[in-house]
């Protein structure tokens, strides 16, 4: 791991806005970091709420990829509780405390999207 963060953009700015951010600033972390492979999670939710906007956000995050010509590797959240536990089902406390271990962290990264996005990349460490 050299680093981690998240990309965050303004809740009450315009979508096209905070699309556009998510592009540049997703552009910058590559450039800077010269990634050979790019994970995701798989998209998977209980309530359609907010599955428009992501699913929006998922379509600049593999477009920027594609540009970069990486490749793109994509878990469900089963697979990398599995991954990290053993255990298909596990809570996200169990799935941190993975991500604690496995980098050989003093504290459980925050917020809990960093952290989520560190056991993306282990299990994608582990499965490719």
């Amino acid at each position: 791991m050299l680093d981690f963060g998240i990309i965050q953009t303004l809740p009450k700015a315009d979508l096209g806005d905070r699309l556009c951010t998510i592009y540049e600033d997703l552009n910058s972390v590559i450039a800077q970091t010269q990634p050979d492979l790019v994970a995701l999670e798989k998209l998977f939710f209980y309530r359609m709420g907010n599955v428009i906007l992501v699913a929006q956000a998922r379509g600049v995050i593999t477009l920027v990829v594609a540009q970069h010509k990486l490749p793109l590797v994509e878990f469900t959240p089963a697979q990398i509780k599995q991954a990290l536990t053993g255990y298909g089902n596990a809570d996200k406390q169990s799935v941190q405390e993975a991500v604690l271990r496995e980098l050989a962290l003093e504290t459980i990264p925050k917020p809990d999207d960093a952290a989520d996005a560190l056991a993306v990349a282990l299990t994608a460490r582990l499965q490719v």
